[in-house]
């Protein structure tokens, strides 16, 4: 197979205007894909889109009966939420102080309701208006008899008003028509309440801002911020640095040109198959195959300067450079494309696109690297790129890292041995790692959003509400007892979980009215609840009531077992009334369902590509020992990083596993590189210790070129406020330093001791 591949890479650079051809038509594509990608996406996707048109959505089954006109109360549904904090609530200055926020508040254009508790409907079955919060001239005595009633309501005590009586919630929803800016539902709304407060200097209130529209702001305007910021430092110190190592600007932009086109080819072509709102693919992806790309381009630029500086021509020096490393540069996109692309086998349709996508990347990444590299050495712009290549500080010092070598080689049982023991424990401990996510981590933790998301944890349970759905068939009479007894009995379950914050359902509602009763008097007096309220968790037309509970926002692998125990207590409920059924719903069950199962699906990637990386290179080098040879300096990296995730307090996120994603495809390049060298001078000698300091000569520098450059990089995103970008570049610069010390130390001493015996 190599001496067909190095011929076929020998004709690109003997045909270069075939080459070039060959690289503008994709780049053609690729423009079409930016621009116009349903041109070829219509093509693709025809006959998908007819057999979807041929689908008929499946429609619940409905009484005959219509619903009455009826908008239910919500305390999910709203668009914001201003978590106020206050000792004088209840108190004749603190009445008025917040009867005054919430006018103003309403006065602004695109505050459309506020839902509080003195909004709430209250459960008084003459009908008489009886407010919770007293007029301001109200007595002491009374605001105190109030606050204690208003904590027996079920919608206001531990729902609008922390057990304390010092937190209250403010639910907003906007009218979108006059929403003009972003910071109209953060800032500027806390700033209104402010200044409405700040006419009673004497009730101190503290607001903050959280919510779905609040966070949702607060992370994307965090994450583009920290994006841009980071990324052009990040790719800037990467640019100075090459620079610094290479000697020589023009080798830096012709090894940079080939992933900026490479990246630039993927994201145009993923737009053909409607790919690239993919969050994985436009975030993880372009990293993943610039690195690749920008690893690969480097061993190719060292050894082409190198053939220029022994006085081969541009043309030879092109031809002879990607012979010698083309290969390895195969290797290195097949195995990555392989392991990556196992992810098609999830669960996660998300995880299954970023497989196939992590395929086309790294292949068009190759196909960028071993063309435009050579093809540019070959013209007037590659003429004096081995300039300074004798000045290289690398190359300078490479004779004082070639001394660890020599150490290695001395002693290679030893440290064999060490190595693969140490591999073996940092592995050990990295599967202590659970899987796991919170919604804050999206969030700056010095963020309004997120400070308020913490307080509300503490005192309110959380601010997120999930719930559960009881159906019934239409032989169940509206009135009939069974129906609150199975709503008690779901409400007793979830008063089994310490994790689970305030269930309500018609439970809370009917026990609130005056009167005593079996099941069937009870949800007699159904009737006498504000329909509003009944509504909002009992829907008898459509045989439906719902329970709803708080959860906190303190990761969703401390629910997984609350949910697993909830669900078979569901399924035991349900087979004691054989006319119902019952289900847990709600945004913290989906994430504990799929956000929980997309991490498992990349974590066992990470074993499958590992296994595939294993068997490619036992085929490719026709040595099984080479196979299991490189296993331990690329899985050595991976483990270490793990432990400082461990120590560090630190659980397996999407972004810890995406990060261990990439540094897998990056340290597994060096690792090829290094033993593509070797089992060529292999051939030559039967020295298998001469053959690695070969080996080491030739490839080293590149070794530690593109360690340099990329933790350079990585080190200098590490300093970001944002979590995910701080986990991501310290372990990506951990991973990659690591991998060096795996190739230049565990490897050699693998080789040495462990190695094929017969040329």
């Amino acid at each position: 197979m190599k001496p067909v591949f190095d011929r076929f890479m020998a004709w690109t650079v003997d045909h270069r205007r075939t080459t070039l051809l060959a690289v503008v038509s994709i780049t053609v594509l690729a423009v079409i894909g930016h621009m116009h990608p349903q041109w070829v996406r219509e093509f693709f996707t025809k006959q998908t889109e007819a057999a979807e048109s041929s689908e008929t959505s499946m429609e619940i089954e409905s009484t005959s009966r219509e619903t009455p006109d009826v908008d239910p109360i919500s305390l999910s549904a709203s668009d914001a939420v201003i978590v106020v904090e206050s000792s004088k609530f209840f108190t004749p200055s603190g009445a008025r102080a917040m009867r005054h926020v919430v006018d103003e508040l309403e006065q602004l254009d695109y505050v459309q309701s506020i839902l509080w508790m003195d909004r709430v409907p209250i459960l008084n079955i003459f009908g008489l208006p009886e407010p919770l919060f007293p007029r301001s001239e109200a007595s002491p005595e009374r605001f105190a008899a109030a606050q204690a009633k208003a904590m027996k309501h079920p919608l206001v005590g531990g729902q609008l008003l922390a057990e304390d009586g010092r937190t209250m919630l403010l639910l907003v929803s906007f009218d979108f028509d006059y929403i003009r800016s972003n910071e109209q539902c953060t800032v500027e709304l806390r700033e209104a309440a402010e200044k409405a407060a700040s006419d009673f200097p004497d009730v101190p209130l503290r607001f903050r801002i959280t919510g779905r529209m609040p966070a949702y702001i607060t992370a994307m305007e965090a994450h583009e911020a920290n994006q841009l910021k980071y990324q052009l430092i990040g790719y800037g110190a990467i640019f100075v640095m090459a620079i610094i190592l290479f000697r020589g600007i023009r080798a830096v932009l012709i090894v940079s040109l080939a992933p900026i086109v490479g990246v630039f080819w993927t994201l145009g072509f993923l737009k053909f198959f409607n790919l690239q709102d993919n969050p994985f693919n436009d975030v993880i992806l372009p990293v993943l195959v610039s690195l690749v790309g920008l690893t690969d381009g480097v061993h190719l630029m060292v050894q082409i300067r190198k053939l220029r500086a022994s006085g081969q021509s541009q043309v030879d020096a092109a031809r002879n450079g990607v012979q010698q490393v083309g290969f390895a540069c195969l290797l290195t996109s097949l195995t990555t494309a392989i392991g990556l692309g196992s992810l098609a086998l999830a669960h996660n349709v998300w995880v299954q696109d970023f497989g196939w996508c992590s395929v086309i990347g790294v292949t068009l990444m190759f196909i960028a690297v071993v063309t435009i590299i050579p093809l540019v050495c070959s013209t007037w712009i590659g003429s004096k790129i081995h300039e300074g290549h004798d000045k290289s500080l690398i190359d300078r010092n490479l004779t004082k890292i070639g001394e660890l070598v020599e150490f290695v080689l001395r002693h290679p049982t030893v440290i064999s041995v060490l190595g693969m023991t140490a591999t073996f424990i940092c592995i050990g401990i990295s599967l202590t790692l659970r899987p796991d996510e919170r919604r804050a981590n999206s969030l700056p933790e010095h963020s309004e959003a997120y400070q308020a998301l913490n307080h509300m944890d503490q005192v309110l349970g959380g601010l997120e509400f999930a719930r559960v759905d009881i159906n019934w068939t239409r032989e169940i009479a509206d009135t009939a007892p069974e129906i609150l007894d199975v709503v008690s009995d779901v409400d007793d379950l979830l008063h089994t979980e310490p994790l689970i914050g305030y269930p309500l359902s018609i439970r809370n509602l009917v026990e609130s009215l005056p009167g005593d009763g079996d099941s069937g008097d009870r949800m007699m007096m159904m009737e006498l609840l504000p329909p509003p309220l009944k509504r909002a968790f009992f829907t008898p037309e459509e045989g439906h009531a719902v329970v709803t509970f708080r959860v906190q926002d303190i990761g969703i692998a401390k629910f997984g077992p609350v949910f697993t125990r909830l669900e078979t207590g569901l399924t035991e409920i349900a087979a004691k009334y054989p006319h119902f059924s019952l289900k847990l719903e709600g945004d913290a069950i989906w994430r504990w369902k799929n956000l929980y199962q997309i991490v498992v699906d990349l974590a066992a990637s990470l074993g499958t590509a590992s296994i595939i990386i294993l068997v490619v290179l036992s085929l490719a080098y026709k040595s099984w020992r080479i196979g299991l040879i490189s296993f331990f300096p690329n899985a050595f990296p991976l483990a270490v990083t793990g432990v400082w995730l461990v120590f560090a307090g630190y659980n397996l996120e999407l972004v810890s596993v995406c990060a261990f994603t990439v540094c897998l495809g990056i340290a597994v390049d060096d690792t090829i590189h290094f033993l593509s060298r070797y089992e060529e001078e292999r051939q030559k000698t039967d020295d298998r210790q001469i053959a690695i300091r070969r080996a080491f000569t030739s490839v080293g520098v590149s070794l530690v070129m593109t360690t340099v450059v990329l933790v350079a990089g990585f080190s200098t995103v590490a300093f970001s406020d944002s979590r995910d970008h701080h986990i991501f570049a310290t372990m990506g610069a951990l991973t990659i330093g690591f991998a060096l010390i795996g190739d230049l130390v565990l490897l050699p001493a693998l080789i040495s001791w462990f190695g094929p015996r017969e040329r």
